[in-house]
C-alpha cells in the first residue's frame, strides 16, 4: 500500500519525472557565468540574485537546463577524503548536485566553499560555488527535480525568465 501512495504521489508531483519542463511558480535556478551570478526565481518573480564562483575555462562550467538529482548537508570530498564538516573541505556545507552531461549529480553541483574569498571569480574546476550561508539558504527552497539553466548571456534574469516561460509578464509602460 505505501508503494502505491509513493507511486501515485510521483504521479502526480510537477516536478516529476526529472526533465520535465518547468511550470510557472517552481523552483528554477539560472547560472549566468558572463556575470557569475545566480538567480532563484520562484512564484513567477526572481526572488534573489547571488554572486558566485564558476569554471576558470569557460568550458569547465557546461551549459544547458539540467535537472537537480541530489541534495547533500556537509557533502563528502571525494577527492581528497575530507569528511564532511570539515574547515578544510572546499565544499563548504551544501551539495545541490545536477545532471550535466549526463552525470548523476555527484560530479556538477551548486556548493559551499571554505574560501569565501573565492566568490565572484573564474576558479572552479566547474561547479557553482556560492557563500555557505547562501548555498544553505538555496539548500532549503530548492527541490530535488528542480531545473537548473547554465548560460552565457548580457540578458537580465527577469529576461531570462520571461524567455523561459517561468516568469509573470510585466507590462512596462
Amino acid at each position: 500500500m505505501i508503494s502505491f501512495i509513493i507511486s501515485l504521489c510521483m504521479l502526480i508531483s510537477p516536478l516529476w519525472p526529472l526533465g520535465e519542463n518547468p511550470s510557472l511558480g517552481d523552483p528554477y535556478l539560472i547560472v549566468n557565468k558572463q556575470s557569475n551570478q545566480l538567480g532563484y526565481i520562484e512564484n513567477g518573480a526572481v526572488q534573489k540574485i547571488y554572486d558566485v564562483s564558476t569554471g576558470k575555462e569557460e568550458t569547465l562550467t557546461p551549459e544547458g537546463e539540467f535537472s537537480i538529482t541530489v541534495k547533500a548537508a556537509n557533502p563528502y570530498y571525494r577527492k581528497k577524503n575530507i569528511e564532511g564538516g570539515d574547515p578544510a573541505n572546499p565544499l563548504g556545507t551544501r551539495w545541490i548536485g545536477f545532471d550535466a552531461l549526463e552525470t548523476d549529480g555527484r560530479t556538477y553541483g551548486v556548493h559551499g566553499t571554505n574560501d569565501e574569498t573565492s566568490i565572484g571569480k573564474y576558479i572552479t574546476a566547474g561547479c557553482i560555488r556560492l557563500h555557505n550561508r547562501e548555498v544553505e539558504e538555496l539548500f532549503s527552497e530548492v527541490p530535488v527535480g528542480a531545473k537548473i539553466w547554465i548560460l552565457s548571456s548580457e540578458k537580465t534574469f527577469e529576461e531570462l525568465g520571461q524567455e523561459k516561460g517561468i516568469l509573470k509578464k510585466v507590462n512596462k509602460p
